[in-house]
């Protein structure tokens, strides 16, 4: 009864796949397989051939499978003892053996192979046969040429490297990389950009993005970033390359992310670029010459020099000079009265004083106080005060409200102290530096004899 029922069941179901023995699924992983793959048995007869095998040497399946060895149609006759002998002497040897000779193609030609073989032990364990993995040696020679290299880019490139993923976070980072970012190898990985870096985090991914999507940009880029340190912030120029990274393994390239090369250009960048300014600020000098030696009034000459100065340096400059013309080294206390100024306003040429002569209102500790004093340059600055704060604190300096940075420079000529001319820069500049100071104390010497000589002539008329 339950033999019918079990029977009925089957018609019901209808006709039963057969059970599989796992051979299709063997053939299936053999033709996968990226590498070419025989096997022999213990008598030397093929038993297994992929499909790479196939494309290799041009022989199919059914050409090679049966045959004894390889003598006559994959080796020839002269070599055939020698290879086969290389071969099987896997069945005795433990692990893999490599080795490296010419097989011949169905077409006639050779190609130079780099095998790899091994015994295959039966139910037993003892030798049964052996399989032999095959590559072109070229294509061989070129996957560790790419090992090696990404080996070495990962470990003693003298420029960063880094793999970023499709999240934009680093993956692998190497040695020198890590030295540029400030933190050790591992601490980099999976960690955001934004938490590496404080400025340019946007613009360089906006890079890794573009290059996800459309590719390798066509030339190398420059980035400025501040890299953030135990130490504190570091501004760096980086000259940056892409690689968009696809899976070789997939039919459709798969983006894995983003290689980004990068090598450390700050240096030659900032001497470009104070070269550049150290340039643009003597031609400045050399026109405003030209300029004060066409005007008759040497006061007018000296507001010239004052009015070409202020390109690409300051926003603002003001001259003061010494009550009573000029001042010896050691006298004091001394008074000062406003010579001339930059409009505050509309951009403009320097406006000269009325000629009331009255004494500018400075408190003591005036920067410019300070400059007369000291007969050198002194720089002042809001730091990071509010912008109410920073109002205020031009404001108790007799200066516009929108300065920030200050940098008052001494007019001296034939060893007297003859004023000083204080240079403003707004918010969105930034502090003056050394290398401002020893601008405007050129500025300052001109200014200087362009004033002396005015009060010599007025004391000849």
């Amino acid at each position: 009864m339950s033999a019918s029922r079990r029977s009925g069941t089957k018609d019901e179901l209808g006709p039963q796949e057969p059970e599989r023995d796992g051979s299709d699924l063997l053939a299936a992983l053999l033709d996968g397989m990226d590498a070419a793959l025989c096997a022999f048995d213990a008598d030397g007869a093929v038993t297994h051939w992929n499909r790479e095998a196939e494309r290799i040497l041009g022989w199919t399946a059914e050409e090679a499978v049966g045959r004894r060895g390889f003598a006559g149609w994959a080796v020839r006759t002269a070599d055939a003892e020698e290879v086969e002998g290389r071969l099987m002497s896997a069945m005795d040897a433990p692990g893999r053996q490599v080795h490296e000779f010419a097989l011949l193609t169905k077409d006639g030609g050779r190609v130079l192979v780099r095998t790899q073989s091994a015994a295959v032990r039966g139910p037993d364990g003892s030798p049964a046969g052996v399989y032999c993995a095959f590559s072109e040696v070229h294509a061989q020679i070129d996957l560790e040429r790419s090992i090696a290299l990404s080996e070495a880019l990962f470990e003693d490139a003298s420029w960063g490297v880094v793999l970023v993923d499709a999240d934009l976070r680093p993956a692998v980072v190497n040695a020198h990389a890590a030295r540029a970012l400030g933190i050790g190898r591992t601490s980099v990985l999976g960690r955001p950009l934004g938490e590496l870096l404080s400025q340019g985090v946007e613009e360089l991914e906006s890079a890794l993005t573009h290059v996800l999507a459309e590719g390798a940009p066509p030339a190398p880029a420059e980035m400025w970033v501040a890299v953030r340190t135990p130490e504190g912030e570091r501004r760096r120029c980086w000259r940056s390359g892409f690689l968009r990274l696809a899976s070789p393994l997939a039919e459709e390239p798969v983006p894995l992310g983003v290689g980004w090369l990068f090598q450390d250009v700050t240096e030659n960048r900032q001497s470009e670029q104070e070269a550049s300014l150290l340039r643009f600020r003597a031609n400045q000098l050399h026109r405003a010459a030209r300029a004060a030696a066409e005007c008759e009034d040497p006061a007018e000459a000296a507001t010239v020099f004052l009015d070409f100065s202020l390109a690409g340096f300051a926003d603002h400059a003001l001259i003061d000079r010494v009550a009573g013309g000029s001042v010896a080294d050691g006298e004091g206390p001394v008074r000062l009265v406003r010579g001339a100024a930059t409009p505050s306003g509309t951009p403009g040429p320097s406006l000269p004083a009325d000629r009331a002569g009255l004494p500018v209102r400075y408190a003591e500790g005036h920067p410019a106080l300070q400059c007369v004093e000291r007969t050198g340059s002194v720089r002042a600055s809001t730091g990071a005060a509010s912008p109410e704060r920073a109002r205020e604190w031009a404001r108790s300096r007799q200066w516009p409200p929108e300065s920030v940075h200050a940098l008052c420079a001494v007019l001296r000529s034939r060893g007297r102290t003859l004023g000083v001319v204080t240079f403003l820069r707004g918010a969105g500049r930034t502090a003056f530096e050394r290398s401002d100071a020893t601008y405007a104390e050129d500025v300052a010497v001109r200014i200087a004899a362009a004033l002396d000589l005015a009060e010599a002539l007025e004391k000849k008329d």
